[in-house]
């Protein structure tokens, strides 16, 4: 698969009430581009003042603004970083997880001791710890292997997807994790 995960289209979810968080690069594009038109808009005045520079008319520093912002999110959306192909499904048959260059897992609620999604630096994290790696069942027969693993504070080994780019967001994440866990 040339270091992609399976699409989730591809697996058939566990249950009915299956909930899909998927990585979304035209989301990220989209943020990105708001939040440097908007930097670029309210900084580029103060900093004409500043430096005595003659004042150009509002469409002109927009425009400006939307073309750097237009290039900048999207040299990023198309980044190996941007294109991670994370996916992560919740259902009331478990939690099923795929990060770049994996195959999809499947956790049942039961045999995963615990979940945490987490911030590391500017990166959203989430961390599913199982009680028993022989409990984690492989979704699909690719060659790929597994999501990254590490070595939590105890010792177990949990697995790691990137949530950074993660719709809906990892806030909704969240929600659904407490659902089932409870």
């Amino acid at each position: 698969m040339d270091g992609m995960s399976i699409p989730p289209e591809e697996v058939e979810p566990p249950a009915a009430d299956a909930v899909l968080f998927r990585s979304s690069p035209g989301r990220t594009f989209a943020a990105l581009f708001a939040v440097l038109l908007v930097a670029y808009v309210a900084v580029s005045p103060l900093v004409a003042l500043l430096l005595g520079a003659p004042h150009d008319p509002w469409w002109s520093t927009a425009a400006q603004g939307a073309v750097i912002a237009t290039l900048t999110a999207g040299g990023y959306a198309l980044s190996s970083r941007s294109a991670l192909r994370t996916w992560v499904r919740s259902s009331s048959g478990g939690l099923e997880v795929a990060a770049e260059g994996s195959d999809p897992v499947l956790l049942a609620w039961p045999d995963i001791e615990h979940v945490a999604v987490r911030r590391s630096g500017l990166r959203m994290l989430l961390d599913v710890t199982p009680v028993d790696l022989d409990r984690v069942h492989p979704v699909s027969q690719g060659d790929e292997g597994w999501p990254a693993l590490h070595d939590e504070e105890n010792g177990a080994p949990a697995f790691t997807a990137d949530l950074t780019q993660v719709w809906p967001g990892p806030r909704a994440l969240r929600r659904e994790l407490d659902r089932h866990l409870r």
